[in-house]
């Protein structure tokens, strides 16, 4: 048993000290309530929703009036490309590209960050075998980078505010 925890001890030390931490809170300076996303789709709105969903001090507004920090989203574009085909001419693997650029502004229009560019790009193996569980691989894949997207604007948010 002693040789067990002194185990998993050893093995917890090892994970902290390769800078593993577990994902937190998004961490917004402590004024900011409200942000207000302008032209963004519905897939990234939702997910910021649901990234400040379990950041109880900042929430997403639905009109400019009342905002802290407006988020202006522009140029979106969402592609998915056909990597490699197999013999019989079918897709054997495929690429999903997910770009846009964005403005932050503050409450009174001033621009702290202008024209930032957010760049995604993953490719997965299309499996003929399994058809029904491709189809919701890649939608765990779209999720993913809708999850990074929001986490690189509010990484964008936070340097435009600390030089503010």
């Amino acid at each position: 048993m002693l040789i067990k925890n002194f185990y998993i001890v050893l093995l917890m030390g090892l994970i902290t000290s390769c800078g593993y931490h577990l994902r937190g809170d998004i961490n917004l300076p402590s004024g900011l309530k409200s942000i207000y996303l302008e032209g963004a789709s519905a897939e990234l709105r939702d997910q910021f929703k649901k990234s400040f969903g379990n950041n109880s001090d900042v929430k997403l507004t639905d009109t400019p009036e009342n905002a802290g920090l407006f988020i202006r989203i522009y140029k979106e574009n969402s592609q998915r490309r056909i990597l490699s085909l197999s013999s019989g001419g079918s897709a054997n693997s495929f690429e999903l590209d997910y770009d846009f650029s964005y403005d932050i502004l503050d409450s009174h229009n001033k621009v702290l960050a202008q024209n930032q560019i957010v760049s995604i790009k993953r490719e997965y193996y299309n499996n003929q075998q399994a058809v029904i569980a491709k189809d919701n691989e890649e939608l765990v894949i779209k999720g993913e980078m809708y999850r990074q997207a929001v986490g690189s604007v509010l990484n964008g948010v936070k340097v435009a505010l600390d030089n503010k």
